[in-house]
């Protein structure tokens, strides 16, 4: 029997995110919006709705309609000098899914994984219960969590299979840059390595200017074929609750193999949620949603960095630059909290949450909390006024 590790993370949101009256800073989404403040956004009134009621709800396009495939390869071909096909993307339940369909599909007994760290357990994990050595690729404080291509070199193997990073990071919130990118691609392809980039939190960068030439593009943008983005519709794009992810990928092979597996696990998408992300992704809607969100994020760092500031006898934490999370660490006369009953002591004193993250991400993270902050921004605001209220009568 597969033996996998219990999912820490999505086991405490489960457990804490009900708590009645919940001030919420450990969801990971952008704020999430509904069907009608999607309309709102359009920038063109005689578009069609995004859902048509007459439409017969069969299974629809099995690998993604035409018209989202089309969006999401228009985005992986700017500003590149060879576009991506339509063909080379899948469409799938969320980037959860794409990136086990592809673990399940390419990884197994006898190969080495090399894995950035921390990032989300399923891209450790999974390859580990697949039978596969996983080597953990790890971020640093002092480097303000950029990885380390020097270190990677020191992990990879002769059966090394795949490299996987997340950029942007959570919980880090760091962007991994377009050198460090560059360095890694050029090596993976020396050595025939697969690279697999979660970009579920791509493009919502708020701390680096697409005008910096270290601004980090996608990872299918390099012109090495083994290498494949996932993606979601849930993170920057506010629309958790459609269930819609992809894969892209320049090789052929991969997507043929991917997609041949992916018909034991999903059939299809929703056409629902395949024509609510369709109408997100459309040229009237996707920019104004992406400057929501990314003024969303730009204002609310602002805000938690005040906090920080402000009690920063008791915690501090390596600035954000992209995506929606931090690592803030707190500590009391000196020492780090116990980060897992400070976190349920919060919650039950104040309704605030947040995550632990020596027991999401590891030991050697004791006296963290990743916090989500690019929810609502009276969320924020409230949940930072009640927790400075707790830091000034537990840890001064």
């Amino acid at each position: 029997m597969v033996q996998i590790e219990p999912f820490e993370v999505e086991q405490w949101m489960d457990k804490y995110e009900v708590t009645p009256g919940v001030l919420n800073i450990a969801e990971t989404c952008a704020a999430s919006i509904s069907i009608d403040d999607l309309v709102g956004l359009c920038e063109d009134p005689n578009i069609p709705h995004p859902l048509d009621t007459s439409i017969k709800l069969t299974y629809g396009a099995i690998r993604g309609s035409q018209a989202l495939r089309e969006r999401l390869a228009g985005l992986y071909s700017a500003r590149v000098p060879s576009p991506l096909p339509t063909e080379n993307i899948l469409i799938t339940p969320g980037a959860i899914a794409a990136n086990f369909l592809l673990f399940y599909t390419l990884i197994g007994p006898g190969d080495h994984v090399v894995c950035m760290h921390p990032t989300y357990q399923q891209l450790y994990d999974v390859p580990v219960s697949l039978g596969a050595e996983v080597s953990l690729w790890k971020l640093r404080k002092g480097k303000k969590y950029i990885p380390d291509l020097e270190d990677l070199k020191e992990l990879v193997k002769k059966n090394t299979k795949m490299i996987i990073i997340n950029n942007p990071n959570n919980p880090t919130g760091s962007t991994t840059p377009k050198s460090v990118l560059q360095g890694l691609v050029d090596f993976a392809q020396e050595k025939g390595i697969i690279i697999l980039s979660d970009e579920v939190y791509r493009p919502l960068f708020h701390g680096i200017s697409p005008a910096d030439p270290d601004f980090p593009p996608s990872i299918v943008s390099f012109g090495y074929a083994k290498t494949i983005s996932t993606g979601s519709m849930s993170k920057a794009y506010s629309l958790a609750g459609i269930r819609l992810g992809w894969i892209a990928c320049r090789d052929s092979a991969i997507i043929e193999a991917v997609a041949s597996a992916r018909d034991y696990t999903t059939i299809s998408v929703s056409q629902l949620d395949d024509r609510v992300a369709s109408y997100a992704l459309s040229g009237s809607v996707l920019h104004a949603l992406l400057g929501r969100n990314i003024k969303l994020a730009k204002t609310n760092v602002a805000i938690l960095e005040k906090f920080i500031d402000r009690w920063s006898d008791v915690c501090s934490w390596v600035k954000p630059t992209s995506g929606t999370t931090a690592l803030v660490k707190f500590e009391k006369d000196g020492k780090p909290v116990d980060d897992v009953q400070f976190c349920i002591d919060v919650i039950e004193k104040t309704k605030v949450m947040f995550l632990p993250a020596s027991k999401c991400f590891g030991a050697e993270f004791k006296g963290q909390v990743r916090i989500g902050f690019v929810c609502e921004t009276t969320v924020l605001e409230e949940a930072l006024k009640q927790l400075g209220l707790y830091v000034r009568s537990n840890l001064l």
